[in-house]
């Protein structure tokens, strides 16, 4: 009998069409049929394994930004930094003393117009080292990078 439509009382007014006997009732859609976003994400109920996975996921994108853009670094690539930074800061301090040795020089007129003549920028370099501007007292050999900012600076 549920399946069936069944003869119901209407005034004798009413237009309405009645549905045939063999015509099926379709099922009405209603607010409950198709929850919201928000009632969905109150119905959710996560896994341990859904959660786990998630907090991996999370920690997993937290390195890669961190290293990535974030500025983060491992112990072994900032002493490589540090010893790079102290590196060129010696340099950077011992190249004012070698042109002050080239000052010195008697010849270095001479000296200079052979270096910006004759030599190329590597030979310049070697030609500083040759001349002992770029040997600081204590020292037995010249530093190249020295020799390099030396002649930089004495071209200048």
């Amino acid at each position: 009998m549920s399946d069936q439509v069944q003869d119901e009382f209407r005034p004798a007014n009413d237009s309405r069409k009645r549905p045939a006997l063999s015509e099926e009732k379709k099922p009405i859609k209603t607010v409950e049929s198709n929850p919201s976003l928000g009632q969905r994400w109150k119905s959710l109920q996560p896994t341990k394994a859904h959660l786990v996975w998630a907090c991996l996921a999370t920690a997993i994108l937290t390195m890669i930004i961190g290293f990535n853009w974030g500025g983060w670094m491992s112990t072994a690539n900032a002493q490589k930094v540090a010893d790079t930074m102290s590196k060129d800061a010696v340099v950077q301090r011992l190249a004012p003393i070698c042109v002050a040795q080239f000052n010195q020089d008697a010849e270095k007129d001479a000296k200079l117009i052979e270096m910006n003549t004759k030599l190329t920028s590597s030979q310049k370099a070697q030609f500083v080292r040759e001349q002992g501007w770029a040997t600081i007292a204590g020292d037995e050999k010249a530093d190249s990078k020295v020799a390099d900012a030396c002649a930089r600076l004495i071209i200048q």
